[in-house]
């Protein structure tokens, strides 16, 4: 077969099973050492996966009394990572609701270079209340964050192309660095910004780093379908990935887009055990870990109804269904709890190791088998990998089910490409410039 799987390892702390702190295995007072993340790094790339990624939010919001947060910036971090790694991708989540355009434009290019071309934005619209107050502003409503969000990529993208790729001329003998018919200014001026430009760094060697999104409302939807690359997405059943992959793939073709434009990856966070009794042994000792106040917290967050250990052995109680927050999250926890007729202490236990993700326990050769019946079925293009346990669980991966994946040609053995963009299989985008540049050049007389 041709058609291969895209795997991006999603490093999160010290696991994504909100106990994982507590576990043995993990090393809490790593969460802020850089030679951590880096381990990770060089793990996730002995495996040959495309790429890691790191989220951010821009609150602490109270949580951390239950759980290991409080990590480090994710650009800063990504850029040792580059260092120590050759050939992996590095995605990094940057919000467009409390930043600019002209420094995220700058930040993204600058580890394009550092990277040799391995960089990737996951563009987030922010949703919490917690983050607003941050900026000592309202947050913004939902609809608002999403025109923001699509202007904002249209600056940073005309930045990015305001350099031609051979603007840099370093003619030491005519003293001439740079061609300044190829460097543009911008002149942007819309409803959220006013950028003059041109970007004070080069055009990357990707051209354009990597563009991910992961939100799943309607707007989250239509903008991915326009803009997006790479999605990460979550969903719980086969037929819910199967519907959203459907849905998104369709709306491709109103913005001349084709189907191999833009990759689905659903989260999935295996449990791995060399057989199912010791899969699921590790998956009881982590959920005897939970802290039921750690999790209520968390739901009454995602469901706006505040939740009491009154409510743990009852029904979920009645969700609004509107919302200026996190829309597809809070449908998809609802559903799940409608779905499997759940209590309330079901329910946490069920998301405290993914946030509404999969979570998959059993053996290497059944956690293959989960990841190759979506990816057969069209729910999926890839996966976004979500060990429960850090470092362990992302070893456990490589070293087990990656095999596995390869044995049955389902996945590449070693990298055949050097930027994150060729490992995704899309193309190096021209700048916009360039077309028009070459048409209007005149002959040079001889």
């Amino acid at each position: 077969m041709t058609r291969r799987m895209h795997l991006n390892a999603f490093l999160m702390g010290v696991g994504h099973h909100e106990a994982a702190w507590r576990h043995p295995r993990s090393a809490p007072a790593r969460l802020t050492d850089v030679r951590h993340y880096q381990e990770l790094a060089r793990t996730a790339e002995r495996g040959t996966l495309d790429s890691v990624f790191l989220a951010d939010g821009l609150a602490l919001a109270g949580k951390v009394r239950h759980n290991a947060l409080g990590g480090l910036e994710p650009l800063t971090l990504l850029t040792a990572l580059a260092t120590v790694t050759e050939r992996i991708g590095l995605i990094a989540t940057v919000s467009t609701t409390y930043n600019e355009p002209f420094h995220v434009a700058r930040k993204f290019a600058s580890l394009d270079h550092i990277s040799g071309g391995r960089a990737g934005w996951n563009i987030v619209t922010s949703a919490g209340e917690a983050e607003a107050a941050n900026f000592g502003v309202e947050r913004p409503a939902h609809a608002t964050r999403y025109a923001r969000a699509t202007e904002f990529l249209d600056v940073v993208t005309k930045l990015w192309d305001s350099w031609e790729d051979d603007a840099i001329v370093a003619d030491r003998a005519a003293g001439e660095y740079a061609d300044l018919a190829k460097i543009h200014p911008i002149d942007h001026t819309g409803e959220y910004f006013s950028v003059a430009g041109p970007l004070n760094t080069s055009r990357t060697p990707q051209g354009r780093p990597l563009l991910v999104q992961a939100g799943s409302s309607e707007d989250g939807k239509e903008f991915a379908a326009c803009h997006a690359e790479a999605v990460f997405t979550a969903q719980q059943t086969l037929q819910d990935g199967q519907e959203f992959y459907a849905d998104l793939k369709r709306r491709l073709a109103a913005y001349g887009r084709r189907h191999e434009d833009l990759l689905v990856l659903p989260g999935i966070s295996p449990i791995i055990g060399s057989t199912e009794e010791e899969a699921y042994a590790l998956e009881e000792e982590l959920e005897e870990l939970i802290i039921p106040a750690y999790g209520l917290a968390q739901l009454s967050y995602m469901t706006g109804v505040e939740l009491t250990e009154e409510h743990l052995d009852g029904p979920l109680p009645e969700v609004p269904v509107e919302t200026e927050g996190a829309q597809s999250r809070r449908r998809l926890v609802v559903e799940l709890a409608r779905r499997d007729g759940l209590t309330v202490r079901q329910l946490l236990s069920r998301l405290a190791g993914g946030r509404g993700h999969r979570v998959v326990a059993g053996t290497p050769e059944q956690i293959a088998d989960q990841l190759q019946e979506w990816f057969f079925n069209g729910a999926a293009d890839g996966f976004n990998i979500m060990p429960p346990l850090l470092p362990s669980g992302l070893e456990l991966f490589v070293d087990h089910v990656v095999p596995e994946l390869r044995a049955r040609g389902l996945f590449r053995h070693e990298y055949d490409s050097h930027t994150l963009r060729a490992h995704y299989g899309l193309p190096r985008p021209p700048s916009r410039h360039a077309a028009r540049h070459a048409a209007r050049r005149e002959p040079v007389a001889v």
